[in-house]
């Protein structure tokens, strides 16, 4: 069973790339007293070790991203407007007429753009970009705004949390997912001593992961992540990268990793004796914290397992909760096995 609950919270938790700190505490508050060691690097990342019923013959680093996509404040217009640019990858086109919170007040605003009414012709038949948007928090002047809000402030989704039968729909499902899956396995009574990572700023160029991989040197890595299902109508099937519904997404390559080819088979082996459901991820894109790890001091043998998700880097991501269970399931039967050899 998935701790709904749990998930509701970590998603609802601002953790922006660089601003981590509140999913962070609610991330430790949850994990001690089932690990045996937690610390909190320079960088902010949570460093864990639990203790199995044996040693591991490979040091295994498990590790999920804290940080989810959102915007920064970058001035404000004489009017009271704010000016901002995005942290992390986010899609133009998912920003108008969203809802978002503004800073640590959690001031309520509304991404804005210049009406069509007023537009031109080659306004209204060009995409609009993030330069030409605002926020408008309701304020009337600039010394208005900034007595609610600063230069740098970050700016979050302002997103409910929506259960559906089997399907979850919040913002920073990419990858609240994967943090819940570690805290759930930290709860469990493990076959091997492991290490566990909930890193920061994956979002903004791994960063996080580099100093996390340097620090515990592991000679084997998964990554839990949440990657894109675009399995929607009227995209060809060979686009669709992964489905919902479809299980746990195993990756051959991405644009930062190519992965360990026998990781990768040892998942549809797992996958078949264990009968979890495990889909290939069909396309050579995207990258995770992966692109870091494997390239760590001499070289780290990795794998990623990810969560199909609908959506991704938007107000509202969706996932499947069997999906969840059947990636968690897999990433258990994969630290067993890579823990217990040497290879």
């Amino acid at each position: 069973m998935i701790n709904l609950k749990l998930l509701e919270k970590l998603c609802k938790t601002p953790g922006i790339s660089g601003d981590e700190n509140l999913v962070r505490d609610t991330i430790v508050s949850e994990i001690k007293g089932f690990a045996d060691k937690i610390e909190i690097d320079s960088l902010g990342n949570i460093i864990v070790f639990k203790k199995g019923n044996k040693s591991a013959k490979s040091k295994l680093m498990i590790t999920a991203h804290m940080d989810e996509v959102g915007s920064i404040v970058t001035g404000v217009t004489p009017d009271g407007l704010l000016k901002f640019d995005t942290v992390g990858g986010i899609d133009e086109k998912v920003l108008l007429g969203k809802g978002v919170t503004v800073g640590n007040a959690n001031v309520p605003g509304v991404i804005g753009v210049k009406p069509i009414h007023v537009s031109n012709n080659d306004e209204k038949q060009s995409a609009v970009k993030v330069e030409n948007m605002y926020i408008d928090i309701g304020a009337n002047s600039k010394d208005d705004a900034l007595s609610y809000v600063s230069l740098g402030d970050y700016i979050c989704f302002d997103s409910e949390f929506h259960v559906d039968n089997d399907i979850v729909k919040a913002k920073a499902l990419d990858n609240r997912v994967g943090c819940l899956i570690l805290i759930d396995l930290i709860k469990q009574s493990l076959p091997f001593d492991m290490y566990f990572t909930f890193v920061v700023q994956e979002e903004v160029g791994l960063r996080g992961s580099t100093v996390a991989a340097y620090n515990i040197d592991p000679d084997k890595a998964i990554v839990v992540e949440a990657t894109t299902a675009a399995d929607i109508y009227g995209n060809p099937e060979e686009n669709k990268v992964c489905s919902l519904h479809s299980g746990a997404v195993v990756s051959f390559m991405d644009k930062a990793t190519v992965y360990n080819r026998e990781y990768y088979n040892l998942a549809f082996e797992l996958s078949e004796k264990y009968n979890i459901k495990v889909q290939p991820k069909r396309a050579v894109a995207g990258g995770n914290d992966a692109g870091a790890i494997h390239k760590s001091r001499g070289g780290v043998k990795t794998i990623a397992v990810s969560v199909p998700c609908r959506y991704l880097h938007s107000p509202y991501c969706m996932v499947s909760c069997n999906d969840i269970i059947e990636t968690e399931n897999l990433v258990l039967k994969l630290a067993e096995c890579l823990a217990a050899h040497t290879d």
